[in-house]
This record gives structure tokens, sequence and C-alpha cells, in this order.
């Protein structure tokens, strides 16, 4: 084992959707972490019910890096349909375990990788007699397998197994077995696995645990206040809405008198979903709903409204790829200009873009103060890698500031002003003060327009009524630059600065250390929030050349950055873009800026 890559490897289980392997994918993932290692599960699976392929990866990484790997360690081949693709992907010196019945040969085979055929299908029938488990239980086999292979402590997944299956006594005691099922014939048949190992580690777990994007953020919602939800299911969104579900019904209901302290509604579709929850903002009540590109394509017009009346409402867009129903099972960033701009002319919104399941809680929390501060729809673009996945953080702070309610009047506020106007500027931010319904006072009451309106909400046409309006809206987009989360900047003074946002995230973390290996210094904003913060100009203005790095097709946010920079910074800026449907890795990353590199030392080499 001198040679062998400790607790820094990939395997990637490949079988078909409805296989029911995800139990087991999970158990092993989570057997890894007992042993104090930092793993990082990705899951790429299709958008039918049963029969395609998935694949499911689960990195280990000393060094705690979460992004997907090009190339795999160590392959589980169960889907004969894809072993070519498979094989390709397994690195030089890598390991195959797959069922011994796919003719191997007659496929294609590597004389660089090591082969551990096993007999799953006749196993599973020699010992597992329930034959509707029978495809199930063959899963925890090549979980015995594995463990055997990495030497995973069988007390570690036995524990693991306990965990996943806690309230399935009976179903833990039947996987258990299976494990050792596969232990056992690996142990009597297989040689020794080797340039892959795993060895306990102390220190870098300690304290954190395993949850996905789409639970987080519902989690940030019910802290942050949020008692009203509509939604209509789509993946990859619909588990934030229902994870909202069961953490109300968990804290959010009278232990005496059983009172519900929410509203959720699964709605007709999406356009329904949103006029409820901006009609509860309209009200007082704190709301939000999930969807992903289709669904915002239908709320379009209720977003627009509650932007120009100026009615609070959050939005999670959990992304899959488009165009159209596109992907729905894959992840990208393909919705960033769609939603910054969603409405019939001169609309913008704040959008929120996290890049951790931390953040995703945190914005859960900042928007809805956010969309109060503001009074206005406020986005939040999580993606499904983000949403879906699972992902190892510490835990999550408790909130210690009240709510910001924003400017509403009351009784006393209207005593003291009873002339004021629903949308008049008096602070110069272009933030007006508002009044709820149900306020016990005369001059509370106005009309809440989507047409054309004066600072006292009446009905107007007029030219210079109009543009007064629209200056006071673009004066509040520029307050929000303020108030939205910040960038985060790591600037050393380098000549080379990268520029990204959301799950991106990780790979760039990744793909600065290669890079630092490889000779090429970075220095790195990633962009928080929309709209774009003066720090973000103030970075690109202090590098030669700034790549923003992104996972859609056309560089949604480099084009933003062209439209709102000056041209001088504009010609530093470099688009690297990766939309293939599976999340980035760090190659995309640094091969383009090392090819970037190469080309201007060359052109330098040939001008002198």
């Amino acid at each position: 084992m001198g040679n062998a890559a400790v607790n820094d490897f990939t395997i990637r289980v490949a079988t078909v959707n409805g296989s029911g392997s995800q139990s087991s994918n999970l158990v092993l993932t989570n057997a890894i972490f007992r042993l104090g290692v930092p793993v990082a599960p990705k899951n790429v699976f299709p958008s039918n019910i049963e029969g395609l392929p998935t694949w499911y990866d689960i990195r280990a990484t000393s060094r705690g890096y979460r992004c997907r790997t090009q190339t795999i360690d160590l392959l589980v081949a169960l889907n004969a349909a894809t072993w070519v693709q498979d094989v390709a992907s397994v690195r030089s010196g890598g390991a195959i375990v797959y069922e011994s019945t796919y003719p191997v040969s007659g496929l294609t085979q590597r004389d660089d990788l090591a082969y551990f055929p096993v007999p799953f299908t006749e196993l599973a029938k020699a010992h597992v007699k329930d034959g509707a488990m029978r495809k199930y239980l063959t899963n925890m086999i090549y979980v015995g397998v594995i463990a055997e292979l990495l030497h995973i402590p069988e007390a570690t997944i036995e524990a693991a197994i306990g965990a996943q299956f806690k309230s399935k006594p009976k179903a833990a005691a039947a996987n258990l077995e299976a494990v050792r099922i596969g232990s056992a014939y690996a142990r009597e048949h297989l040689s020794a696995l080797e340039n892959i190992a795993v060895e306990p580690m102390t220190g870098a777990t300690d304290e954190l645990f395993f949850i996905d994007g789409n639970r987080a953020a519902a989690l940030g919602s019910l802290m942050g206040g949020c008692t009203v939800s509509a939604w209509y299911p789509i993946t990859p969104a619909s588990s934030l809405c229902e994870s909202f579900i069961s953490l109300c019904e968990k804290y959010r209901v009278d232990p005496v008198s059983g009172e519900r302290k929410y509203a959720i509604v699964q709605a007709e579709d999406e356009l329904a979903a949103i006029g409820m929850i901006v009609g509860a903002g309209w009200a007082g009540a704190r709301s939000m709903t999930a969807t992903s590109g289709p669904g915002i394509s239908l709320m379009a017009e209720y977003v627009g409204y509650a932007s120009f009346a100026e009615i609070p409402a959050v939005i999670f867009d959990v992304q899959r790829v488009g165009p159209s129903t596109g992907l729905p099972t894959r992840t990208m960033q393909g919705d960033v200009s769609f939603v910054y701009t969603l409405g019939h002319g001169d609309t913008k919104h704040p959008v929120l873009l996290p890049g951790t399941v931390e953040e995703l809680y945190e914005d859960g929390m900042a928007a809805l103060d956010l969309a109060e501060r503001l009074q206005c729809p406020v986005f939040v673009l999580s993606d499904l890698d983000l949403g879906m996945n699972s992902w190892l953080t510490k835990p999550f702070a408790f909130p210690e500031k009240p709510f910001d309610r924003g400017k509403v009047l009351g009784v006393e506020e209207l005593n003291a002003q009873p002339d004021w106007g629903r949308y008049r500027d008096v602070d110069g931010d272009g933030i007006p003060y508002r009044t709820l319904p149900g306020t016990d006072h005369p001059a509370a009451g106005y009309f809440t327009r989507g047409t054309g309106h004066d600072e006292e909400a009446k009905y107007s046409e007029n030219p210079d009524v109009w543009l007064r309006n629209l200056n006071r809206l673009a004066r509040k987009h520029d307050t929000a630059r303020t108030l939205v989360p910040q960038p985060q900047c790591e600037d050393a003074g380098h000549a080379v600065g990268i520029l990204a946002y959301g799950s991106t995230h990780h790979a760039v973390v990744e793909a600065r250390d290669l890079l630092h290996a490889a000779g090429l210094e970075t220095d790195y904003l990633r962009v928080r929030a929309l709209p774009l913060a003066a720090e973000i100009a103030e970075f690109i203005a202090r590098h030669e050349t700034v790549y923003v790095v992104e996972q859609n097709r056309d560089g949604q946010l480099y084009g933003i950055l062209r439209n709102e920079l000056l041209p001088e910074h504009i010609a530093r800026l470099r688009s690297v873009r990766h939309y293939n449907g599976v999340p980035i890795d760090a190659s995309a990353i640094v091969e383009p800026l090392l090819e970037s590199k190469n080309q201007l030392a060359h052109a330098g080499g040939a001008r002198s």
C-alpha cells in the first residue's frame, strides 16, 4: 500500500434507475464518513421512474474537496448497457468490480485496470429467498464487497446501516446480512485491491453532518418566519417544499390545541402557486414557493406584478437543464439572466446566489427579510447539484437578529404622518412605506395597482408620474446592492482572477490548488447576489484577466457583467462555461486557464 491513494479516490456505482441502489450508496458514503474521511456524494440519475442508467459517485478526499471528479478510481459496474463508457471513465491503475456474467472481453477490456468479477445475481438467488427483496439486497452485497476490498470494519458498516434504517430494524438486519455475503465472497475469492485505500482520520469531519440543499433551504425558511407556502411539484424543487411541510408539522403545530400555525397549499399549477404567495405577502405573511425553470416561466406575470405593486415574496429556483423541458434531472445555472429581469420590461429583481448548503439555510432567512425590506419578489437560485445531493457541513447557526419587516406603518406611525403616500420616496432610497390590511386607521387603505400609479397609489398615465416611478424603482434597485449578501473575495494581488457563483464554487476551490501546482497563481471573487456589488468592478479593475466561470452555455453572468461594467473592465473578462448537465469538475476550469496561459506566453514569445 506504499503507493496507494489513501483517502483520495472516487467510487462510481453504475446501475439502472429503480434498482434500489440509493440506500446502498448512502450506507457506503456514511461508512466512509464514519471513519473520519470527508466524502462528497453525487447522484446522476435519469428522469424516468425505472430502467435507464444512473450513476452514483462517492468521492473520498482528505483535503475536503466537494466537486465531482472527471475520472474514477473504483467502478462498480452493474449495468452492461453502459459498460463501454463506464470503463472509459476509470483512470489507469484503477479497478472494476462487476457482475461476473458480463461478457467482458466481448465488450471492451483494458489491460491497465484490475478486474474483480462477482456473481451478484447468483449470490442473491442463493442467499435471499424473498424474491421481492432480492434486487434491493443485491446492492448491499456490493457494499460488502467494497467494504472488504477497502478494509472498512464491519462495525462501521453496521453503524451506517443502523443510521439508514433506524426506523426499520428488520430491514437493517436483512441488509447487514447481505453485506456479510458480499464481504465473505470478496475475502475468499478476490485478490487485494491495490492503489486505493481508506484509513481512519481524525479532525477532518468533527461536528460535520450531511444535509441536502433543499432541506437546508426549507429549514432557513422556517427559521426566517415563513408561514405560507404554495407550490406545484417539479423536479428538482419538490423536496424543498416537502421538507418545509415536514418541518412545519414538527415545529409549527400547537402541542395543546393541535392548531397549525402555517398554511401550505399544493396548487393546481405554478401560476396559482405564485398568486397565492403574492397574496399572502400583500396580507403581511412571510411566504415562499419553490420551483424550477419551467415553473418560473408560468410565474412571470405575477412576479412582474409583485415587483411593480411592491409586494414581498420569495421564490426558490432549483435550476435544472433547459431549454424547454430539457433534462429535468441534470444540473445547470441556466436561469440567472431569466430571473434577474423576469417581467415585461424595465424590471429587475434581487437574486441570491448561495454556493453551499449553509448559505442556502442563511439565504432562506435573508431572502424573507430582503423581500419585506425592499417590498419586492426575491429569488434564491440553487441548482439540482446543490439542492438534491447530500453535502457535509458544519452545524447551522441559530438566528440572533429579529425579523426585518421593513417600512411598515402602524396606527401610531400613521397618526404621526396621516398624509403618507404608498409609493412616495421619503428617505431617498427608493423604498416607500406600506401598511398592512386590517390596520385600524382611516388613512391606512390604498389601491394596490399593477397599472400606472402616482405616489399616492392613484391611477395615472401621466408621463412625468410614470418617469418618476420608474426612476424611484431604479433607486431601490441600487439600494438593494448594499443590502444583498456581499461578494466573498480572496485577493493576494495576482494578475489573474477567477469569478464564479453558486455551486461552481466547489470546483473553483480545487482548481485553484491545481493551478497553483502548475505555476498559475489566481485570486478569487465569488458573487453572492444580484444586483452586482461595487466590489465586483473593483476586483476586475485590479486584475489583468478575470475568468468568469459558470454552468450555462451562453455565459449569463458574463453577459450581465458586460452590460453593467465600463468598457476597459469588460476587456479583461474571459468566459469559461460548462454545460453538459453533470456537475462541474475542477478540470473544466484548469484546462481552459492553462491553455489561455500558454497561448499568452506563446504570443509574448512571438512578439519578442
